[in-house]
């Protein structure tokens, strides 16, 4: 029987590396964590922010709603407190949609 070598995922993410994963800046990520309090990510020792894979969902919700919406922080603020479950729900069949069309776009280009 083959060895198989298990994927080793990261439990924390630093603020550099979710920054990127948003294509923001660091200060904006810093920003929205003392706007929105549904983002409270853990600190180290020397103050470093630590994100973990709910934290990174949390701001996807608020990246979507601000970034890609147009919410105001008000207003992003009101709809994580009163609708969360269904912002989640939309943000996650947005999600699959792009992956599906990603998917559809290689296959075109290949097909050319």
């Amino acid at each position: 029987m083959p060895f198989k070598e298990k994927d080793i995922e990261k439990q924390y993410y630093s603020i550099g590396e979710v920054a990127a994963m948003f294509q923001v800046a660091p200060s904006l990520i810093r920003f929205w964590e003392s706007e929105f309090e549904v983002l409270k990510p853990k600190k180290s020792k020397k103050g470093n922010r630590l994100f973990t894979k709910s934290d990174i969902e949390n701001l996807r919700l608020v990246y979507h709603l601000v970034k890609e919406r147009g919410y105001t922080i008000q207003g992003a603020r009101d709809v994580l407190k009163n609708r969360s479950v269904q912002t989640k729900d939309k943000v996650e069949i947005i999600k699959s949609l792009e992956k599906i069309r990603d998917f559809l776009v290689s296959m075109k280009n290949e097909l050319k």
